[in-house]
């Protein structure tokens, strides 16, 4: 199964992303922040899956906030490459799996917008960011009846956390899936997924996490399971 990642080089991190999804299945991953945007989005189509990765903040310019570009790091190129690889992932069905930073950005394409920096912004928030070289770890509550729930098959538990921004105003076209206790948003689905692709969005990251945390290892077999169908749907 090939499997398209926004990107996989970089820092050590990079690699977990790849150690984690081979850890269930063998897949054959291409780092699409090595090619040109035209190449990227042609190798797409060869793909049945599409993982967009954690990193640097979205230009707040995409949502409206022009004025807080002085308190966010942006990476401008990858924000235009991760958008187009969400609208031919659209176009193709291809099942998506957004992480962390890439969460951030699906909420921003859809049309949501996102809270800047949570220790300025939110009043008694939990520590979310990354500290000493070491994820936060804080509790999450998911949502009945969403799909989150169906593929953990649990309503709380622990997650690791290495953000400062967070999802302000939801897409419409996404629901809120769970939540950490101080109120910020930690995974998001589609509302309606009738005529849409597999698409989950976590603020967290399952693949720094044990692997036998339902809101890791059961993740990257479901979204291998999507990946899987995928492929075989559009092999006949």
């Amino acid at each position: 199964m090939k499997i398209a990642f926004s990107k996989i080089s970089g820092t050590p991190r990079y690699s977990l992303y790849t150690k984690w999804l081979e850890s269930f299945q063998t897949i054959v991953p291409f780092d699409c922040s090595q090619v040109s945007l035209n190449e990227a989005i042609e190798e797409l189509s060869s793909c049945n899956g599409l993982v967009l990765t954690g990193g640097e903040d979205i230009h707040p310019g995409k949502f409206g906030k022009e004025y807080e570009l002085s308190r966010c790091e942006i990476d401008e190129t990858r924000d235009t490459l991760e958008f187009a690889l969400i609208e031919k992932a659209m176009e193709l069905k291809i099942p998506i799996l957004a992480i962390c930073r890439g969460l951030q950005l699906a909420n921003v394409y859809f049309g949501g917008s996102l809270i800047i920096d949570i220790p300025q912004d939110v009043p008694n928030s939990f520590e979310h960011r990354r500290l000493n070289d070491t994820d936060s770890i804080h509790t999450i509550s998911v949502e009945p009846g969403s799909l989150l729930k169906k593929i953990c098959g649990t309503f709380d538990g622990f997650i690791n956390s290495a953000h400062h921004q967070s999802i302000d105003v939801v897409a419409e076209t996404l629901m809120v899936s769970s939540k950490s206790e101080d109120g910020i948003i930690e995974s998001i689905e589609f509302k309606d997924y009738s005529n849409a692709p597999f698409f989950l969005g976590v603020q967290w990251h399952p693949e720094r996490m044990e692997y036998s945390s339902p809101f890791s290892g059961k993740i990257a077999e479901h979204f291998l399971f999507e990946v899987a169908s995928h492929t075989l749907l559009f092999s006949k």
